[in-house]
């Protein structure tokens, strides 16, 4: 092999390994995901630039749920409110598909 291609070689070597190791640690503990003192408990979109936010801060007896709204212009705070121990207070859950199925077969 030619000695004036090794260094291109490395480089190029490296450069491959970049998007690799981003992806591995974006997979890792390292990343902090879902540990960190941040996490999203709920998201509604209302339009194409508008959502609601529910979001859990701090952790322990500090952990908070601030509601948001979310604009293109800027994120506002709409409320504060203590963790709910299931879920966003007064959502349920969707049926699942054995539960609408039950109910075609019996409307049917």
């Amino acid at each position: 092999m030619d000695p004036n291609w090794s260094p291109l070689l490395w480089f190029g070597a490296i450069v491959a390994l970049i998007p690799l190791a981003l992806w591995l640690l974006k997979r890792t503990p390292l990343a902090g995901a879902g540990s960190g003192p941040l996490r999203t408990v709920a998201l509604l979109p209302l339009s194409a630039s508008q959502r609601v936010a529910i979001v859990e801060v701090g952790s322990g007896a500090q952990r908070r749920w601030l509601v948001l709204g979310l604009t293109a212009q800027g994120i506002q705070r709409l409320a504060t409110m203590e963790p709910q121990a299931e879920g966003v207070p007064g959502a349920e859950p969707p049926p699942g598909f054995a539960q609408l199925l039950a109910r075609l077969k019996r409307d049917a």
